[in-house]
């Protein structure tokens, strides 16, 4: 026992000798600070990693935000034509486009009569069964391109869109929007109103659509996107095309008779010209 006394007694003073030596407390500071600071360093160099991460979550965000408009450039090209009115089941066409094949009573019903004169329709009439107003909205988001007041036509609008197609508003009450406005679908234009130039539809709003300046027919459009009239334009081109190249005059009958070959020239120049003329006097009613 005394011998294990002896032991723990030796080794007490070993140590208090060890501790009282003036080296001994600044070393043990000095690794106590040496291993925070690495706890501190190590901590810092996490949190550094975390940052950039979220920096590059965010630039990545910010990324896809920056592509977010050419997206909505897109999905503008895919609208579809729509009908011109704020509550389209309220409305109906009263007067339809003027179609050059169409049956003799179909382009009766599809004349314009004023200033003593029967007009060709260049696009549709819409109104109400009650007469009242009605607001008129964009068929499809584009450009205000003209927005005014016509002595005749009443308050026109006009607004442009892709591929060379333009939508027209005439017989307006007023209009809300001015030339340069960019306007988005089934946004309010106007109010349907009346005009001089067709009285007989009363309170209504004459609807058009034109492709690279020529009128064509909205219903066959309607509820189908732009690119559709260019479509139609290249398929009708083809199909005027095919016949020209299959079908050859002969070359005997060519020799025999240039005179009428002359004549059938000049009446088909003649014909094309009239086509063009925006009255439709030979189609006057039948009685």
């Amino acid at each position: 026992m005394r011998e294990e006394e002896k032991q723990r007694t030796s080794q007490n003073t070993k140590l208090q000798q060890f501790f009282r030596k003036r080296w001994v407390f600044p070393a043990i500071y000095l690794m106590s600070a040496a291993v925070i600071l690495t706890a501190v360093l190590w901590y810092q160099g996490i949190s550094n990693d975390v940052a950039e991460d979220l920096e590059n979550n965010d630039q990545g965000e910010n990324i896809s935000l920056t592509n977010e408009p050419e997206a909505v450039e897109v999905n503008a090209l895919k609208e579809n034509f729509a009908m011109p009115a704020i509550d389209p089941d309220a409305v109906q066409v009263v007067k339809k486009f003027y179609e050059a094949d169409a049956s003799a009573e179909d382009q009766e019903a599809a004349l314009v009569f004023y200033n003593n004169t029967y007009r060709m329709n260049k696009g549709i009439d819409i109104a109400r069964e009650d007469q009242k107003e009605f607001d008129v909205v964009a068929s499809l988001s584009g450009t205000v391109t003209k927005a005014e007041k016509d002595p005749i036509l009443g308050f026109v609008v006009e607004i442009e869109h892709e591929n060379e197609v333009v939508t027209v508003y005439q017989s307006l009450a007023d209009a809300n929007v001015q030339a340069g406005d960019k306007v988005q679908q089934n946004e309010l234009i106007g109010k349907a109103g009346k005009n001089l130039y067709n009285e007989e539809d009363g309170i209504h709003v004459h609807f058009e659509v034109r492709q690279a300046g020529k009128a064509v027919n909205p219903l066959t459009y309607m509820d189908k996107p732009v690119t559709s009239i260019e479509t139609a334009k290249e398929e009708a081109e083809v199909e005027e095309e095919a016949p020209a190249e299959d079908t050859e005059a002969p070359k005997e009958d060519a020799e025999q008779s240039p005179e009428t070959d002359k004549d059938a020239e000049k009446g088909e120049t003649e014909g094309s010209e009239q086509s063009n003329e925006p009255e439709a006097s030979n189609h006057t009613l039948q009685s």
